[in-house]
């Protein structure tokens, strides 16, 4: 690819990733904030409202992209004493009664989030699962054909699929938040040991993580990114509540993905909590094009997008435009020794002088050309000079005097940087 219309972006996760923080890690970057309110506003998607704000992250300034649900449509994917039971306050019934029963009086003893009520979440018959829908989220799609039956057990691969594709997305964006959402559900297939199309999404598949994959498809289109560089990911330690109840973090999804895509990680071991989310791998796996850095580059801008965890890390995910700045290094050159010679000829036959050149070539020598000169008495003539290695230095004179009528040749020997 032409390295003038290369435009690598470098994503630096060292505090992990999510989709929230990669969409303000790209707006912070330049990305257009009104191309991406369109774009998320054509999808019509009910109970979400998107905020754009600048916040402080361990006394950073950061881009924070915030999609803020109502009631109905909460996940707590921010609530920490959700996240961590084990760490944190435990809200009340009352906090928590939308979250899994939605005032459904037989499924009020959801909140223990027993193995029995999460352990086969997408297998999904009707009556087992009719108490799931608090992850799904109803949108104003009366023209899309999608109906009501996502109010109960989340929507699969083809209902996200045509959410996608009703909104105004460019090309570029939509086959993004495609390849994005794919990676997603082949993680889940492997998870739960469903065929794709039988897998159902619930955290990806809310309002919430609907829009940050798109966002991040449309801000990534928008900066026009030929190439992302991740050079691995940080994971935390510890447990995480889920759908499924506590599960070990990286949660089982999450695993998948890094695993599928073979993305290097390493864990901190100091921070209790999850710094990938599945929508996080998922994106890092749909972007990620090398996992080196160039040897000698230019940041040309930079973007740091906040996460809304609070965990023992800054909590942030920059971005970098790089431009490689090639052969400045030191290693990159090669030097040695040639020589070049120099003939002056004004009575040779044009066709002489071309058989000449011709010969020189293919008896090895590395380049040969002539120039136009006049000699005394203002007589016109040609200069052959010819580039050759030290040892087929005599060979390239026997030819140059045996094929033209110079009575004589200058050598020079040269110091050459390749």
């Amino acid at each position: 690819m032409d390295t003038v219309n290369k435009r690598t972006l470098v994503l630096n996760c060292a505090s992990g990733i999510s989709g929230d923080m990669t969409v303000a890690a790209l707006l912070d970057l330049g990305a257009d904030r009104d191309v991406l309110l369109n774009a998320l506003e054509s999808f019509h998607l009910e109970g979400a409202r998107v905020e754009i704000s600048r916040v402080k992250k361990s006394a950073l300034d950061a881009c924070d992209f915030d999609v803020v649900l109502d009631a109905e449509h909460e996940n707590h994917d921010h609530d920490m004493a959700y996240l961590h039971p084990d760490r944190f306050p435990v809200h009340t019934h009352d906090d928590h009664d939308h979250e899994h029963a939605h005032n459904h009086d037989d499924h009020e003893h959801e909140h223990a989030h027993s193995h029995d009520d999460h352990e086969h979440e997408h297998a999904h018959s009707h009556d087992d699962h009719a108490h799931e829908h608090h992850h799904d989220h109803e949108y104003s799609d009366g023209d899309h054909g999608h109906g009501q039956h996502h109010h109960h057990h989340g929507r699969n691969l083809a209902d996200i699929e045509a959410i996608l594709r009703s909104g105004d997305l460019t090309p570029g964006a939509l086959a993004i938040a495609l390849k994005i959402f794919r990676i997603v559900a082949e993680a889940e297939s492997r998870v739960h040991g469903e065929p794709i199309d039988h897998i159902h999404f619930h955290e990806v598949g809310a309002v919430d993580s609907i829009l940050d994959i798109a966002a991040t498809a449309v801000c990534v289109d928008n900066l026009g990114i030929t190439d992302v560089i991740i050079t691995d990911l940080t994971e935390g330690t510890g447990t995480v509540n889920c759908q499924h109840g506590l599960l070990p973090i990286p949660v089982p999804a999450t695993t998948a993905i890094l695993s599928n895509y073979r993305i290097p990680f390493h864990v901190a071991a100091n921070v209790q909590g999850e710094l990938i989310t599945p929508t996080g791998a998922a994106i890092a796996a749909a972007l990620r094009t090398s996992d080196k850095l160039p040897e000698t580059f230019r940041i040309v801008k930079t973007g740091l997008g906040a996460g809304k965890r609070n965990y023992n890390v800054p909590g942030v995910v920059r971005a970098m435009l790089i431009e490689e700045e090639r052969g400045l290094a030191a290693d990159s050159f090669e030097q040695d020794s040639i020589f070049m010679l120099e003939a002056n000829i004004d009575d040779s036959t044009g066709e002489a002088l071309g058989y000449t050149m011709e010969t020189l070539m293919e008896q090895g020598a590395l380049d040969a050309w002539f120039m136009p000169i006049y000699m005394k008495k203002h007589r016109p003539a040609y200069m052959l000079c010819t580039l050759c290695h030290k040892a087929d230095r005599r060979k390239m004179e026997e030819i140059i005097f045996q094929n033209t009528t110079t009575i004589g040749i200058r050598a020079f020997e040269a110091n050459r940087t390749k």
